[in-house]
């Protein structure tokens, strides 16, 4: 069974990053601009796109990522080889990007589920908050990869469900500080006792 691993760039508060500067997002593009550029920090944004099976994107991510990541022929190399599942009820077929490799429309929960019964090297979740809520209330996510800012951001899409549901108890499998302040937390989602 392959692993679905939510990645993202988040503040000590919990708000999500748009690198991208998208408009819904009140403080877009914090983490280039508020504290020193540490390269050793987004190491483990290379090993993930060396690890990856697949990309999984809600639509709203899709249509961001889907007219940039393309062109990053550096920068996303590997990304861009790999199939592409969005989830999405109202996206449609000829609304997808030509020239981003194998894309598919999934349109519910279920088929993620379905997804992860493959063996194909890890799902990874790029944004996407409306869906990570989602798959973290259907108890699909499997493990966390969180580069945490030092920054309390008080507004802006956040990482986790505030939903009326039961704990969910983390396992810190590896965690690194860097020099300008950023921790790297990669947490398994425990499903001890269930």
């Amino acid at each position: 069974m392959r692993r679905l691993i939510i990645t993202a760039f988040v503040s000590l508060d919990g708000v999500m990053e748009a690198p991208g500067g998208e408009e819904e997002h009140r403080n877009a593009g914090w983490t280039f601009n508020q504290l020193p550029h540490d390269d050793a920090v987004y190491d483990l944004k290379d090993q993930e796109q060396l690890e990856a099976g697949a990309l999984l994107l809600g639509r709203r991510s899709y249509e961001a990522f889907a007219p940039v990541w393309p062109s990053m022929t550096e920068e996303f190399a590997r990304y861009n080889e790999l199939p592409k599942y969005v989830v999405s009820s109202s996206l449609r077929q000829e609304n997808l990007i030509e020239g981003w490799g194998e894309i598919s429309i999934l349109r519910s929960l279920d088929e993620v589920a379905q997804l992860k019964e493959d063996d194909d090297g890890p799902l990874l979740v790029h944004g996407s908050a409306a869906l990570g809520h989602s798959l973290a209330e259907a108890d699909l996510v499997d493990r966390y990869h969180l580069l945490v800012f030092p920054l309390l951001l008080g507004a802006g899409k956040r990482l986790f469900p505030t939903t009326e549901k039961d704990a969910t108890r983390l396992r810190l499998m590896e965690h690194e500080a860097f020099s300008n302040g950023v921790q790297k937390m990669i947490l398994d989602v425990s499903r001890e006792g269930s």
